[in-house]
């Protein structure tokens, strides 16, 4: 891996993270593209990438974070709640999502279902001013959304946004619930594929792998990924409190298309 291609993928991390347009499908895409090469650093190099767009969330959400704190903790609450569905589907499908989709061969069918979801989220959200606070109910919808988009091609923000809204649920809320809904997945899986690391012995296999020019590439693209993330959430914030989702729906098609034209010449 050179610095610039950490450059590339830190960057791709921070935007597509809180963008409705998958992240972890840009990452795959790009280092299909790049040929990128890590020398069996994989996990160790993934893991420093979320750190940045973890820095980014809790520092444009800092006093949501810390209103969760506050009585009656009802907030706090439905984080918990609508976590569960994405730590049970990353403990117990994880390994087999890794080994079917990040080859890329159903990136295509994640990056339609995506724009159809954002298509039809924008339809509702026409109708959602002055709707009631969050409820329960539309939480849990997020939550198992969030779910769902392990799986790359499917974006992690759009699903969870989408799901808010369709469920019937204030469009500004649902946006900052999401973007907080964020940080116990991200904080989450950065624990168990450390734990899984150190556990098989491949983070010491990477740290003994990797030269000494792998230090700047990581140094680059978590500096990258929080930069954009910060970026990408103002974005996001706009777009939501707009109702504007067709630029991203349109870039999802092609994306898909794109994919699709790859496949078949053997890329993907």
């Amino acid at each position: 891996m050179t610095v610039f291609q950490a450059l590339i993928l830190g960057l791709l991390q921070g935007l597509t993270e809180f963008l409705p347009v998958s992240s972890s499908g840009h990452l795959v895409l790009a280092q299909r593209l790049m040929n990128v090469n890590i020398g069996g650093a994989d996990m160790l190099f993934d893991l420093t990438l979320h750190l940045g767009t973890l820095f980014a969330v809790c520092v444009a959400f800092r006093k949501q974070i810390a209103a969760l704190f506050k009585r009656p903790f009802k907030t706090l609450l439905y984080l918990i709640v609508a976590t569960i569905p994405a730590a049970l589907a990353g403990l117990l499908l994880g390994d087999l999502v890794d080994e079917v989709f990040f080859g890329g061969a159903y990136l295509a069918l994640g990056f339609a279902l995506s724009a159809a979801l954002l298509a039809a989220a924008q339809i509702r959200a026409k109708r959602t001013e002055g709707v009631p606070p969050l409820k329960f109910g539309c939480a849990a919808c997020m939550g198992i959304a969030q779910a769902v988009a392990i799986i790359p091609g499917i974006s992690r923000s759009g699903a969870t946004v989408a799901a808010g809204i369709l469920s019937g649920g204030n469009r500004q809320n649902v946006a900052d619930f999401s973007f907080l809904l964020s940080i116990p997945v991200i904080l989450g899986g950065f624990a168990v594929t450390l734990f899984k690391g150190l556990h098989s012995g491949e983070l010491y296999s990477a740290f003994a792998a990797v030269g000494e020019g792998f230090g700047w590439c990581v140094a680059v693209s978590v500096a990258a990924s929080a930069a954009a993330g910060l970026f990408a959430i103002k974005i996001m914030l706009r777009c939501v409190s707009e109702a504007k989702y067709t630029p991203f729906i349109v870039y999802l098609c092609i994306l898909a298309a794109t994919c699709i034209a790859l496949r078949f010449t053997g890329i993907l």
